[in-house]
């Protein structure tokens, strides 16, 4: 784990942050975004996107943890977010409208892109050792674009 602690420290930081500012920007067109059948699925993916980048990195920073315990952790962490997003993508596809559905099949695709390494990074931690923090820093940082593209619609495109 040796200088990986700036990383998960700002990566900390960062989706707290994040993570508040959707949920000021949630309430703020909260109406438009329950008129839709599909946004608030979204607002949720966002905040679980950033929620799992929080929980992730904090957990990393507790010191003295085994390699085994951290690797453990991300792919717990890891397999529940990508089974809840998993879950609310399959909900918004069946609410989606058919010309709509190969956009957001994209998006799907996107977000198993992006919580896949999750898991990947705790099994690599387990089986070869510390070359499974690339994988998790892939999904920390596809995470928030996710998140962020997620956000633009919910306080962006909605108000078009």
């Amino acid at each position: 784990m040796n200088g990986w602690e700036n990383f998960l420290m700002a990566e900390v930081g960062a989706s707290a942050a994040l993570a508040g500012l959707i949920f000021v920007g949630v309430s703020l067109n909260l109406a438009k975004i329950l008129s839709h059948p599909t946004l608030p699925s979204r607002a949720f993916e966002a905040l679980l996107l950033l929620v799992a980048v929080l929980v992730v990195c904090s957990m990393l920073l507790v010191p003295g943890q085994p390699a085994n315990v951290v690797g453990i952790e991300l792919t717990a962490v890891g397999a529940a977010a990508w089974v809840t997003i998993s879950l609310f993508d399959m909900n918004i596809w069946r609410k989606t409208e058919p010309q709509y559905r190969p956009l957001y099949a994209r998006l799907i695709i996107i977000n198993q892109i992006t919580l896949i390494p999750y898991v990947v990074s705790g099994i690599v931690l387990l089986t070869s050792g510390s070359t499974g923090f690339y994988w998790m820093a892939f999904s920390v940082i596809a995470s928030f674009l996710m998140a962020v593209l997620d956000a633009w619609v919910l306080l962006v495109e909605i108000n078009r």
